[in-house]
C-alpha cells in the first residue's frame, strides 16, 4: 500500500476560469470600467451627496472586485466555499442589526444550516437543499428546551429562520448557479448587473426625478431613476451576454430584468428591515458606503429567481 497515494476531495487538477480568455477579458473590461469611473468621479467626489456616495462605492469595489475575480477564478470548490463564507458574513450582519448576535445557539444553528446548503450545492442534492429551512426551524425549536427558557423565544426562532431564508437558502442559490454551464461567469454576471443597477439608480436620482415610489422606505428611489437604471442594466446585460451559455435574446433580456427588478425589491425589503430595527448600517464595507449586507442584499431575491428562470429557459 502506498501511503503517499492520497486523493484529496479538492480538485486541484481541474482547469480554472483564469485559463479561459473570456474570463480574463471580463476581468479586464470590468476593472477598466471601475478604474475609469473612479478617475472621473474622483474630481467631483465632494460636489454633492450623490457623488460622495458614488465615490465611496467605487473605492470599495477597487478593492473588492480584484479579490472577487481572484477567488472566483480558483479551482472548484473554492468559488462555492467563497460564496458560503459570504452568506455567513451576511447572516452575521443580519443578527447584529436584529440585536441577537449574542444568542449564540441560534446564530450557530443558522451558520451550520448555511454550511449544509453549501454541501448540498456541491453534491447537487436539491431535494435536501430545499428541506434545509425545516431542519433549521426544527433545530431552533430545540433551543428553548435545552436552555429551559421561554422568554422571547418566538422572536429568536422567527429571526433565525428569516436570516437563514434570506442569507442562506436564497443567497446560496448562487452556489447552485455555479453548477450551470459557465456557472462562474453567470454568478459574476449577476453580481456586476445588480451592483451596476443600484449605483446607476443612485447616480441619476438627483437629475431624473418623478414620483417617489416608496417614500416611507427609501425616498431616493423615483420612477424616473428606477426606469433609467433598469434600461441601462438591460443594455449592459446585452453587452455582456457572452458570459451566458446561450447569448440569444431571451436569456440576456431575462437576466437583465431579473437582476434589475429582483435587486430593486431585495434592496427595498432589507431597507424596510433595517428601518424597523432602527439600525441603518453595522460598520462600513471595506472603505465604501454601507455595510457588507448592503452589498449582497439585492442577491437574496435575484439568485433564486434567476436560478428558476434559467432552469426553465435552459
Amino acid at each position: 500500500m502506498n501511503f503517499f497515494d492520497i486523493s484529496f476531495p479538492i480538485r486541484l487538477n481541474m482547469p480554472t476560469a483564469w485559463e479561459s480568455h473570456i474570463y480574463r477579458q471580463t476581468v479586464l473590461i470590468v476593472l477598466s470600467i471601475i478604474f475609469v469611473s473612479g478617475a472621473i468621479i474622483f474630481f467631483f467626489r465632494n460636489k454633492n451627496y450623490y457623488f460622495v456616495q458614488s465615490w465611496a462605492s467605487i473605492k470599495s469595489w477597487l478593492i473588492a472586485a480584484p479579490l472577487m475575480f481572484l477567488v472566483m477564478g480558483l479551482p472548484e470548490p473554492w468559488p462555492l466555499v467563497f460564496l458560503t463564507i459570504l452568506a455567513i458574513a451576511g447572516a452575521k450582519i443580519f443578527f447584529q442589526i436584529m440585536g441577537m448576535f449574542h444568542r449564540s445557539n441560534f446564530v450557530l444553528i443558522c451558520y451550520a444550516g448555511i454550511i449544509g446548503l453549501g454541501v448540498c450545492a456541491w453534491y447537487d442534492r436539491l431535494d435536501i437543499y430545499n428541506s434545509m429551512p425545516m431542519v433549521v426551524l426544527g433545530a431552533s425549536c430545540l433551543v428553548p428546551l435545552i436552555r429551559n427558557s421561554y422568554k422571547r423565544m418566538i422572536q429568536y426562532m422567527s429571526l433565525t429562520l428569516l436570516a437563514f431564508i434570506f442569507l442562506g437558502w436564497s443567497f446560496m442559490h448562487l452556489g447552485l448557479i455555479l453548477k450551470f454551464p459557465n456557472g462562474v461567469y453567470q454568478v459574476m454576471y449577476l453580481i456586476i448587473l445588480t451592483e451596476f443597477c443600484d449605483n446607476t439608480n443612485l447616480a441619476v436620482g438627483r437629475y431624473i426625478g418623478g414620483w417617489r415610489m416608496f417614500p416611507g422606505i427609501n425616498p431616493r428611489r423615483t420612477v424616473g431613476s428606477t426606469a433609467t437604471s433598469i434600461a441601462l442594466t438591460i443594455f449592459l446585460a446585452g453587452c455582456m451576454r457572452f458570459l451566458l451559455p446561450d447569448g440569444s435574446d431571451k436569456y440576456w433580456l431575462a437576466s437583465g430584468l431579473v437582476a434589475s427588478l429582483g435587486g430593486f425589491v431585495g434592496d427595498l425589503v432589507m431597507t424596510a428591515v433595517r428601518r424597523d430595527a432602527g439600525m441603518k448600517t453595522v460598520g462600513p464595507f471595506i472603505i465604501g458606503r454601507g455595510d457588507f449586507l448592503h452589498r449582497v442584499d439585492r442577491l437574496i431575491f435575484v439568485a433564486p429567481i434567476y436560478y428558476y428562470v434559467m432552469t426553465v429557459l435552459l
